[in-house]
């Protein structure tokens, strides 16, 4: 990670002083501008854990913050030990320990063992930018604390990123949830984590969420999550574009010389990933003419040939294999619901989206003409005639500010739920 010190900018500083917000040592706003009251943050962490307090968030810091950052610690059972005086030493719960460690038996401790200690915050922060990097550790610490979900990957970007899949539930209805195909519509990610992070905390306590039962949804779906199918796009709005990267010169071209990429939909090749499905992509080519798309660039160029792109071949592959029955694209641009294509109208999928709407608050509603073509959810309806949805979350300008996101997941967390439970086989 890149050390960080006064005058720092940019999203390592919003999580660095989110996470010392979190620790009670910064009590100032998440801006990402490291100033001198951040600076003042981490001297205290620093003396705090045995360090010079020289305010410089190096190697050494880093490594006194990775616990917190990941949301647990390890601890090596000691003469004496017993879960209740390790969970106070850490000021978090038995209930986590226990759930983070299946096996261990917490009356027959074996001294030397080493157990994971989840600490009692959340992992998956909801008031900062959310980098690919974020997503990695939040994945790393979410299966540390709850090992029984299941991570892995369906594929990787064109700059070798991974495409994560985590799955929850293991019942016998099959869906999939997906966000940040688009790169500046990147808050559909962490919306998608921390909904994973909340069903995985309910069903470990046997609990529910707005009413449902969470073992009970367990048991009758499985559930698979893409957070973020665009990490590559997603880097480039939040973080910019180094000269150092093999594709800064024709990104800086394809971006009409700014370096400024907050307006950026596509991949890091200029590929609009939600325009690159085959699903009248030939008619869409024809489409992109009127709309003066000639080439790569911010949006809307669906590609030289559907699927063209590592990250719409990794998602329709990974699809053609699943039996699903259901899927949602998160997108993010005037809360609406977009459930059919073309004329193909799926069985249950109008009841469905009425069922999404009531609990959402969302409208449904018409795509507009760019829109209504070569998208995921409009190929998955196409080829496999059973529901799909793109919802698009929160109102304003791409990126939306992350204050939006407590209310936005607020809307959609009833929404995930029905999804898994609705569709029929």
């Amino acid at each position: 990670m890149e050390t960080l010190r006064l005058g720092s900018r940019g999203a390592q500083v919003e999580e660095l002083q989110q996470i010392l917000l979190t620790l009670g040592y910064y009590e100032g706003k998440i801006d990402g501008i490291y100033g001198h009251q951040t600076q003042g943050a981490v001297m205290k962490f620093q003396k705090q854990f045995g360090l010079v307090p020289d305010g410089i968030v190096g190697p050494k810091t880093y490594e006194m913050l990775q616990p917190f950052l990941l949301g647990y610690t390890t601890h090596i059972i000691g003469q004496g030990d017993t879960l209740y005086k390790i969970a106070k030493q850490y000021h978090t719960t038995v209930a986590k320990i226990v759930t983070a460690n299946p096996g261990l038996n917490p009356f027959m401790l074996s001294i030397g063992t080493q157990i994971i200690v989840p600490y009692s915050m959340e992992v998956v922060p909801m008031t900062i930018s959310y980098t690919y990097e974020i997503l990695e550790r939040n994945i790393l610490g979410l299966k540390k604390r709850y090992p029984f979900l299941k991570v892995d990957t369906i594929g990787k970007s064109i700059e070798g990123k991974n495409l994560y899949r985590i799955q929850l539930g293991a019942g016998p209805k099959h869906v999939s949830y997906n966000g940040s195909h688009h790169a500046n519509e990147w808050i559909t990610s962490p919306l998608l984590m921390k909904w994973i992070e909340r069903i995985a905390e309910a069903y470990s306590q046997q609990g529910a969420i707005r009413g449902y039962n969470i073992e009970n949804l367990w048991n009758q779906a499985t559930i698979d999550i893409i957070p973020m199918v665009n990490p590559d796009g997603v880097n480039l709005v939040i973080n910019g574009v180094s000269p150092a990267n093999p594709y800064y010169q024709q990104l800086i071209q394809q971006n009409n010389g700014r370096t400024d990429f907050s307006n950026w939909k596509a991949n890091i090749v200029g590929v609009d990933l939600n325009r690159n499905y085959p699903a009248a992509w030939e008619e869409y080519k024809q489409l992109e003419k009127e709309l003066g798309i000639t080439g790569p660039g911010p949006e809307l160029y669906g590609g030289p040939a559907p699927e063209s792109e590592p990250e719409t071949k990794a998602m329709a592959d990974y699809t053609r294999t699943h039996p699903f029955l259901l899927v949602l694209a998160y997108h993010t641009q005037g809360e609406v619901i977009f459930w059919q294509f073309k004329d193909f109208r799926p069985p249950q999928s109008l009841e469905i989206a009425k069922q999404f709407s009531k609990v959402s608050g969302y409208e449904i509603a018409e795509p507009a003409l760019y829109q209504s073509y070569a998208g995921y959810k409009d190929w998955f309806i196409q080829d496999f005639i059973k529901p799909g949805y793109t919802i698009e979350a929160g109102r304003g300008v791409n990126p939306l500010p992350i204050i939006q996101l407590p209310q936005m997941y607020d809307q959609n967390e009833e929404l995930l739920i029905l999804a898994a439970i609705l569709p029929n086989n």
